[in-house]
């Protein structure tokens, strides 16, 4: 049987520009020049006789035509990524997970070189980013993310929801214990807004007012300023679960409470691929001790 088909390249090109809406993007995905996508998408328009985009503030639109189109040759790609990944014998191909900072550089990296050995045919790009990524626009096939409560609003697995207990390097306070007239004399450090700093001292039964710093790092930041005595730090124990270990940090009180969670979603269409799958039940496996029920 005889199909009309445009050259694959040219597909490629479309709908990963597509996905993205822009150029730039879609050529970084496919490892290809800027030119190139651009060449592609023009020739497919010509062969098409078509508009399949036009120019937007940011990047490129999609026309209504190339809306319809992207809706149906995205599946296609998809069962033949699959179909592909079937034959072979071992999970492989290129699986990106976009994660919170402090979750990626605490937890995931410290795991990485245990992943290669035991997945050596996947090629795991860790991107830190407070941004979620679009998992339906293919910007990444998991995403590690932060709930205050609850759960996301998308399906998810739990990560971590590991007690949050005040930190400091050692030494740093006398007797490595946490007073009450602490919270106004140091500088308080924190992983997560609004000031849990609050939440912590009603916990701890501290009756004194807690100032709320008219700035807050981000929390990789936060941790590594603590690490190097510049301040009380507050945050989950998964994080400083390490500089623990290695003597960078010492907890300076036992009272901890919980707040929030760390949740993995996955893309529904690429979370049908093997090495995606691989990915995530890894993940879990990695991560049992910081979960509690």
């Amino acid at each position: 049987m005889s199909r009309t088909l445009p050259p694959l390249n040219a597909l490629r090109a479309f709908e990963a520009a597509a996905r993205h809406e822009s150029f730039s993007r879609a050529a970084e995905e496919l490892g290809v020049s800027h030119s190139a996508i651009s060449r592609h998408v023009r020739g497919l328009e010509a062969r098409l006789g078509v508009q399949l985009f036009r120019d937007a503030s940011r990047g490129v639109a999609l026309t209504a035509e190339g809306d319809h189109y992207l809706n149906r040759i995205t599946p296609a790609f998809d069962v033949i990524g699959e179909a592909t990944e079937g034959l072979a014998d071992t999970p492989a191909g290129r699986v990106v997970v976009n994660s919170e900072p402090v979750f990626a550089i605490k937890i995931v990296i410290p795991l990485l070189s245990q992943f290669q050995t035991d997945f050596p045919d996947i090629d795991l790009r860790l991107v830190g980013s407070n941004d979620l990524a679009d998992l339906d626009r293919y910007e990444a096939d998991l995403a590690i993310r932060y709930a205050k409560t609850g759960s996301l609003d998308q399906p998810s697995d739990l990560l971590s929801n590991a007690p949050i207990y005040p930190f400091a390097a050692p030494g740093y306070l006398s007797d490595d214990t946490l007073r009450p007239a602490h919270l106004s004399e140091r500088p308080l450090l924190r992983d997560r807004g609004p000031n849990i700093w609050i939440d912590w001292a009603k916990h701890a039964g501290f009756r004194v007012e807690v100032p709320d710093p008219p700035w807050r790092m981000r929390a990789n930041l936060a941790l590594e300023a603590a690490v190097h005595g510049a301040g009380i730090y507050l945050g989950a124990s998964d994080g400083t679960h390490l500089d623990e270990t290695a003597g960078r940090l010492v907890r300076v009180s036992d009272v901890g409470f919980r707040q929030g969670s760390f949740h993995l979603l996955t893309s529904g269409q690429s979370g049908r691929r093997k090495a995606v799958r691989s990915v995530r039940s890894w993940l879990l496996d990695h991560t049992t001790a910081l979960r509690s029920g």
